[in-house]
């Protein structure tokens, strides 16, 4: 909300009346994003969506790098919440409070 230059304030819009399972996928889906222009690999730069800075303003949304990485890390991270070992599939007893681990 802040700036496209290394923009700091972000607001995240969801639909209120989602089941609680597709509401926690959707928050951790659009903090995916978040992370994503904090870390610098997807930009916004004189109208311009830059992905690792190269110019990506032409990809359909289907050929999205940036969603397709955000789709992986909202299963992960909603594995993870659930307790679920993303591999094994076995009951953890924490949730990482580090995106980075990932």
């Amino acid at each position: 909300m802040d700036c496209n230059h290394r923009p700091r304030e972000f607001l995240i819009e969801m639909e209120t009346t989602l089941r609680d399972d597709d509401y926690i996928s959707t928050l951790f889906h659009e903090l995916w994003h978040v992370y994503q222009h904090v870390k610098g690999t997807l930009r916004d730069k004189r109208g311009i969506r830059y992905w690792k800075d190269v110019n990506s303003d032409h990809l359909s949304y289907e050929d999205q790098p940036w969603e397709h990485e955000a789709r992986e890390m909202e299963r992960k991270l909603h594995h993870c919440y659930l307790g679920l070992d993303d591999k094994l599939h076995e009951k953890q007893t924490s949730f990482p409070n580090r995106l980075t681990n990932f």
